[in-house]
């Protein structure tokens, strides 16, 4: 029984990370007014953006088997994989589909863990 309370409080937390760096890609999209001529123009704003993407990949390969099977219409391999990808081929990544990640995966992604949060309550 601990173990099981551990897990879904550590999970939990790892939630709350989740959308915290979610919050972080859309506080730096509106730094710099969502525009993708300014992303693909300035490396910052890309590294910020790659870099919680990055951690938000660390985050969801932490979480429990159990968090992940019984939430499974979250992609979260897919999620894991997206982090690999960054790190291990960071010059190699197209910023057409890292604004498109940004824009439209990261804002369901933080829904869907806001969504888990609200039901762990």
């Amino acid at each position: 029984m601990r173990r099981c309370c551990f897990i879904e409080n550590r999970d939990h937390i790892i939630l709350l990370k989740i959308v915290n760096y979610c919050d972080r890609i859309q506080q730096n999209l509106e730094r710099f007014d969502t525009s993708f001529q300014r992303f693909t123009e300035d490396f910052m704003f890309q590294d910020a953006c790659c870099m919680c993407v990055v951690q938000i990949g660390e985050l969801a390969a932490q979480l429990s088997d159990e968090m992940k099977a019984k939430n499974n219409s979250i992609p979260w391999r897919i999620i894991k994989d997206t982090r690999n990808f960054y790190v291990h081929a960071y010059g190699n990544i197209d910023v057409e589909t890292v604004w498109n990640t940004l824009n439209e995966d990261i804002p369901m992604l933080k829904k869907q863990c806001e969504d888990l949060l609200l039901q762990g309550k």
